[in-house]
Parts: C-alpha cells; structure tokens; sequence
C-alpha cells in the first residue's frame, strides 16, 4: 500500500516597496519562506533577475534539496549495510537553462560528494550505494532530469 506524506509551508512577499508591481524595476523580489515551528528562510530571486545576492534563491534551494535528498538515503543505506560513514560533504552543481521567452528549467544536476569511511575493504561497495541512493531518493525521482554523480571515497 502506498503511504502519502503532505507537506505545508508559506511563502510571504515582503518587497512591496510602496507601489507594489506598477513596474518590473519597481518591486524587490524579496520573499520569506514559512514553515510551522521551523526558522524563516530569507529568500529573494536570483540576482540575474533583480534578485537580493544575500538571500537564497529558488533555484540554489532546489539543488540543495537534490543534494540534501541523497545524502540522507545514501547514509540511510550506509547505516542498513553496516558501512562507517565519519564524514560527508557534498558540492552540488546545477544548470538552468534560460529560454528566449523567459522560461526555464534545469537540465543538469551534478552532485560531487566526498565521502568518509572506515573500512577501506567496502569502498567499492559506498560508491555503488551512491546509485541506489539516487534510485531510492524522492526529489530526484521526481524531475524530469538525470542526476549525475561524481563521488569520492576517502578511508578515515
């Protein structure tokens, strides 16, 4: 039986600078992210459409939460297998492709994640467990993009 989780948050403009949207240089693209019992997140758009650097962006979420997603399967599956993870970080990249129209979409998303274990002799074995952890991952099943991998396996 399929189990359904439903997930809430509130997204909150703040960048009415007094004439609200009267013209596309006339607003911030700031915004406030809001989830029940949780920190705000200061968001705002890319500083390639108006947007404050300061704050995260959209699209700097969305790939965090790709990389984010993985990780916790691949630590999940980590854990199952018996494998000593000490350590692992992750420098995601991501490209967006911006259509003549103003459209876009992410066509690519690399995760390069650097991976401390204890065992050298299953270091083979960590590397595969990136694959199912893309398999087992819930954002990444759900874009219509491949994720790629380029994992590193250090040996504590």
């Amino acid at each position: 039986m399929t189990k359904t989780h439903h997930y809430q948050s509130t997204i909150r403009w703040t960048g009415n600078k007094g004439t609200g949207t009267s013209g596309y240089r006339d607003y911030e693209r700031s915004h406030t992210i809001s989830i029940d019992g949780k920190p705000d997140i200061l968001t705002s758009s890319d500083p390639s459409f108006r947007g404050d650097k300061s704050r995260h962006n959209p699209e700097e979420l969305f790939l965090s939460s790709i990389s984010s997603c993985h990780m916790l399967w691949f630590l999940h599956l980590c854990g199952d297998a018996g494998i000593v993870v000490t350590a692992y970080e992750d420098h995601a990249e991501g490209t967006m492709e911006e259509n003549p129209d103003g459209s876009g979409q992410f066509s690519d998303v690399l995760l390069k994640p650097a991976v401390t274990i204890t065992d050298a002799t299953r270091a083979d074995e960590t590397q595969r467990l990136h694959h199912k952890a893309n398999q087992m991952c819930f954002i990444a099943r759900s874009v219509n993009f491949k994720v790629r991998h380029e994992p590193v396996i250090n040996i504590a």
